[in-house]
């Protein structure tokens, strides 16, 4: 039966058009009925049984945890985008068919790996290969959107998704575990890792693309305008006591110290002990980046949705046309995060240990970013 099944496999892979049409539809039955056709015309005796792990429910999404059933040597076809990497290898699936609408990846990872065809057909990539072979002509983003963290900017990201013609990848895991394992080595690879994968993430037909990092990527913004010195970036920044009140109700990652040690922002270990301070001095770190990397395109969370096409669209060079307004006007109304639900403002914080913290290490930074938003000179 295995045999049968990676004999199967060796023949889609190989063949773009055999490939096209398993990957043309999501439809289970159709996908059997598509399969068992092509594997009888060429003589391979699958049967319904066989392809039955293609086909299985995943409701607590494990497959992404195995190993891809295949090896791939170059870069897959068009619309393949990484989906995992490891120190050794990276992970590719097929995303065709599955909407980027600037909500996180990891939903969009799992509606392509619910695909029968990933099922088939997912390939690793030694770290090697990857490197040495991108291919010419690597479509970059239009745009990069930095973040102080629960400023906005999903609703953003999906913002510019919603522009005819464009989509928006959401702090796509692949290059937050790049930006964590390559921390210590040498900046000439780590520039060239961080183009392969940015360049890997933009292979989609599109006309326009977007990247939307996660918030402690400010860290890294030194490195991204080295890697990719003629993209506009933005950041987007909120009144810290907000944003700390936030993280207190159900914090990232970046938040949470058995995640993220304290040592990845600089901080001491017992940094951590305090638990609204820790969140304000981790998010202080993330504003001094933005600050010291010298940007123009700071917007306040405030100030959306309208800053979005008053300073974000002029600023990555994007005139907002007619059927652009259209498309944008409904999405502010939505919760950005759960789109399916209406949004509502944030009560007020009132936590005296909240404000403490913010006016202890935000406040300053926060009056520093609204000047820069302003135009003024911090010198």
């Amino acid at each position: 039966m295995t045999a049968l099944l990676d004999s199967f496999r060796l023949l889609i892979a190989a063949d773009d058009g055999l490939r096209a049409q398993l990957s043309a539809t999501n439809d289970t039955a159709a996908f059997l009925e598509t399969a068992l056709a092509i594997a009888t015309r060429y003589r391979i005796a699958l049967q319904p049984e066989d392809l039955a792990p293609l086909t299985a429910p995943d409701p607590l999404g494990l497959l992404q945890h195995e190993p891809p059933p295949l090896l791939c040597q170059g870069w897959p076809p068009l619309g393949w985008l990484p989906y995992a990497l490891s120190a050794t290898a990276v992970d590719w699936a097929d995303f065709s068919g599955v909407t980027l609408d600037g909500g996180f990846q990891t939903i969009a990872t799992g509606a392509a790996l619910a695909r029968p065809i990933n099922r088939l057909l997912r390939c690793r990539m030694g770290i090697d290969a990857f490197l040495r072979g991108p291919p010419e002509g690597l479509r970059l983003p239009d745009g990069l959107v930095f973040h102080m963290s629960r400023c906005g900017s999903t609703l953003v990201a999906r913002m510019l998704a919603a522009l005819p013609g464009s989509y928006a990848v959401n702090e796509a895991e692949p290059l937050n575990a790049l930006l964590r394992i390559a921390r210590d080595s040498p900046e000439e690879l780590r520039i060239a890792a961080l183009r392969a994968m940015v360049g890997a993430l933009g292979r989609r037909p599109s006309r326009r693309w977007f990247l939307k990092l996660s918030a402690s990527s400010a860290l890294d913004l030194p490195l991204f305008r080295r890697a990719f010195p003629g993209i506009p970036w933005t950041f987007l920044h909120r009144d810290p006591p907000a944003v700390i009140a936030s993280q207190m109700k159900l914090r990232a990652p970046e938040f949470e110290p058995i995640i993220t040690p304290p040592a990845y922002f600089g901080l001491p270990p017992d940094a951590a002990d305090d638990e609204e301070d820790y969140v304000a001095r981790v998010l202080a770190r993330f504003c001094e980046a933005a600050l010291a990397a010298d940007g123009s395109g700071f917007v306040d969370h405030a100030d959306l949705p309208d800053a979005f096409t008053s300073t974000i669209l002029p600023h990555f060079g994007i005139g907002a046309d007619e059927a652009d307004a259209a498309a944008l006007r409904n999405l502010p109304r939505w919760h950005a995060k759960r789109p399916d639900q209406p949004w509502s403002p944030d009560k007020a914080p009132s936590d005296p240990a909240t404000k403490a913290a913010a006016d202890r290490h935000l406040a300053p930074l926060f009056a520093r970013l609204k000047a820069v938003q302003r135009g003024e000179s911090l010198l």
